[in-house]
Order: C-alpha cells, then structure tokens, then sequence
C-alpha cells in the first residue's frame, strides 16, 4: 500500500500541487523537506494504527523494519499498536511489536496499560503474552488484580426503565447488526419500536458495558423531530437493551440504491432535515458531534420519504464547549471510512466541523446516485481525501449554488467548513430559488 502524504490545508489535487505550492509559499528547500517528512510520519502512523487494527502482521512488520520508532506509534487518545493488538486479541501482532521493542507498559488518555485492555476485554491468551513480558494491570477503574463488580449501566432506577416482559418479539425480524449485538424491529405495548439488544455472550464485558451507558446517557438528553427517538432501556437485566421509535422507511443507503440519484428538490428536502437534526446535536455548549454521520445513520419515517431523522449515536461524543473556537482532541479513525473528514483519518485534532463534512459527501451522493468514490474500497477512500482529492461533480443535478455549498463543506481546512446553522440558510435559499419541479427533467435526462 503506498503512504499518503495529504496535507490538511490542501484544497484539492494531489502530493506535487500541494508540495509545489508549499515551496512556493517558505521558499526554504529544508522547510519543504521537513514538512514532507512530517506528513510521512503522520501517514505512517496511521497505517501502523490501521494494520495492527486489522491483524496484518506482515504489514506491521514492513514499517517496522523501514522505521523502528512506529512501534510507540500514538493516536490521539495515546493509544499504542500494542494497545489495539491487546484489545483485540492479536497475538501475532503483539509479539512481533514486542519483538521490536514495543513498551508493554504504556498508558493510554485513561491510564490503561495493554494488558489493562487486554484483560477487560477478556483475552486469556494475550494477558498471558504480556503478563510473561512484565506487563502491570492497572488503568482507569483500579487494578483488575482487585476486580470490582461491574456498576449496573445506569445506578438509579428511572422512569424509562423497561420491563423485559413488555417487549414482544413474537414477530419480530433483524433490522441491522452490529459488533456488539442486533437491532430488532420489536412491539413494546402494541406499539412497533426498535430493539438495539447487546449480544447475552458480552453483557459483562466492562467496554460494552461503558458504551451501552454512554449511549444511553446521551439519548435520554434528545428531544427534536428530526433525531431519532429514545424510548426506553433494558438496564437491569440481561441482555441489555435500548429502545427507539422505529420508522418504516428504512434508511437512506437503501433508499439511494434503490432509487438512484435524487431531483435537487428532493435532495435539497432531504438535506434541510439532515441538517436541522444536526444544527440541534451541535447546539453549543453541550455539542453532540455524531462522528459517523452516514446514509446507514439517516432514517426515513415513512415509505413516502417526507421526512428523515438522524440516528445511531453509539460512536457519538458530548462535549462540553468553553468557546465557539474549542478543538478536542479525540481519537481518529472513528467512523465510516468512505464518510471520514481527513483530519479524523490523519489522526489530527478535530472538531464538530468532522460532521459537516460528512454531510457533504450525503448531499453529493444523494445528488450523483452513487456512493461518493465508489470505485474505492472504504479505506482507500478516506486515504485518496486524506491527500487533497475529492470526489467528481458527474451528475447534471449539481446546480452551480449546491455544487458550491458542497464544495464549502468539504473543505480539507474544517475552520472554512459552514456550521449547519449556515448549511440551513444557505439550503432554504437554493430552495427559494428552484424553479418548479416540472423544470427539472432536463438534469435527469
């Protein structure tokens, strides 16, 4: 695989434009040379970051032997290749880090050690690889030498809580999947809902555990017509479950296969309610940045396609914003690789702005029919961005005003990307605009 060497100020192109404009800007050859060798670092890392991920040995291997320092590679989140190995379970991945040199004992944003991972995600076999290699178990809730009962997900009883035996699952049929369980559609009280039920086998793992909590934290706090809907929760019981309304629909990525590219009035409809539900979510001071903002995540209410909700917060974050200029420094590669701001994919300090390019890449696939960079697999995707390249404008429904609001949005600088209180002036406006549908055949054609 070859190394990106995408820049996070570039606007487009690829590796010689943004490395000719940057001499032209310094003139200084030893400023060029060093900010190429610094967004080869940044690269590497991710790569390094990805593979270990993946249980590629053989790729670990390759950049340690063309750089030794990788092997104490960190994301954001201070997160080694030996911290995603031991989580995972990856034995060969491990003991080829350790092989070169990788620190058994090193702490991640939490204080977590690998073998602190290792151990809450219950990999008997890595926790003896390390614990042999003079491992220390120790992170952020104590030394699991110590084991402490797992809290409950939620510690008072609430007025949501619901009773298992309300739910029938008589009739019910699998909506989605995920790594930690199924999605259901379900009846609770004679009312269709949809069930997210955590697979029996990990309801006592601690991680899940904290991210079944978290999302529920975080859904209790929504009230807005075009987000989803919390129910109610399974807390007290196993296996845990989440509840929300359940729309007919479907979701978007099925709605686009089957219906291929979208008249702009549609698309422009279909935007205005994406971007109401997410001006909501980011409402300061209290920003929900949704971090996997995609057609899988976007759900229609009816079959009649009138309206659309945000949903799936399992990888959102609420953060708390002192000012309108904070930049928080989370992890990178979470999310959907085919919808990833660049700067998530670089591993690089990012913001709310990460969503709105997502958005961007929704409102071109909406309008073009096909998934934005197709003919990439997911990865290579996100890799091809990451360098300065964007998708090309094909279909004739990119009227000049949408083409350009994309265009903003997908900006590879996030502080030139428009908030989404912007997005939705600049959306009603195009609307005002349009000719009546009758008009539109003509980008159809």
């Amino acid at each position: 695989m070859s190394e990106k060497v995408g820049n996070s100020g570039d606007s487009g192109g690829g590796s010689s434009s943004s490395a000719s404009s940057t001499t032209t800007t310094h003139g200084d050859p030893a400023v060029v040379a060093e900010k190429q060798k610094e967004k080869a670092r940044v690269s590497r890392t991710s790569l390094i970051l990805w593979h270990a991920h993946q249980n590629d040995a053989a790729a670990v291997r390759k950049l340690l032997e063309e750089d030794r320092s990788l092997v104490n590679a960190r994301d954001y989140d201070n997160r080694t290749p030996l911290h995603v190995a031991s989580l995972h379970g990856w034995i060969d991945i491990a003991k080829c880090l350790i092989e070169y040199g990788a620190d058994v004992n090193a702490l991640d944003r939490w204080k977590n050690t690998p073998l602190a991972d290792a151990e809450g995600a219950k990999k008997h076999n890595m926790i003896e690889l390390l614990k042999s290699y003079g491992g220390s178990s120790y992170g952020q809730n104590g030394s699991h030498f110590e084991p402490k009962p797992v809290p409950p997900p939620l510690p008072n009883k609430c007025d949501w809580e619901i009773d298992p035996s309300e739910l029938d699952f008589s009739n019910s049929c699998i909506i989605g999947k995920g790594s930690f369980g199924e999605i259901l559609k379900a009846c609770w009280r004679g009312t269709p809902v949809a069930v997210k039920r955590i697979l029996p086998s990990l309801s006592d793992d601690r991680l899940v555990i904290q991210d079944f909590r978290h999302e529920v934290n975080l859904l209790v706090k929504l009230r807005h017509p075009n987000v989803v809907q919390f129910l109610g929760a399974v807390t007290e019981r196993k296996p845990l479950m989440l509840i929300t309304e359940y729309l007919r629909g479907g979701d978007l990525h099925q709605y686009l296969k089957e219906k291929g590219p979208l008249s702009p009035s549609t698309a422009i409809s279909f935007a205005l309610d994406i971007a109401r539900g997410m001006a909501y979510l980011h409402n300061e001071p209290n920003v929900i940045i949704h971090r996997d903002l995609k057609p899988r995540n976007v759900l229609l209410v009816n079959s009649n396609a009138d309206h659309l909700k945000v949903g799936d917060f399992g990888l959102s974050k609420l953060i708390k914003v002192q000012n309108s200029h904070d930049v928080y420094k989370m992890t990178g590669e979470t999310g959907s690789y085919r919808y990833m701001a660049p700067e998530v994919f670089k591993h690089r300090r990012y913001d709310k702005k990460v969503d709105v390019f997502s958005f961007a890449m929704i409102l071109y696939e909406m309008l073009e029919g096909d998934p934005p960079l197709a003919n990439y697999e997911p990865y290579e995707a996100a890799k091809y961005v990451a360098e300065g390249q964007r998708p090309i404008f094909r279909s004739k429904g990119f009227i000049p005003e949408l083409k350009e609001l994309i265009e903003k949005c997908w900006a590879a600088d996030m502080n030139q990307r428009p908030s989404f209180l912007e997005i939705l002036k600049r959306l009603e406006k195009i609307k005002d605009n349009l000719p009546g549908e009758h008009h539109w055949s003509i980008f159809n054609a």
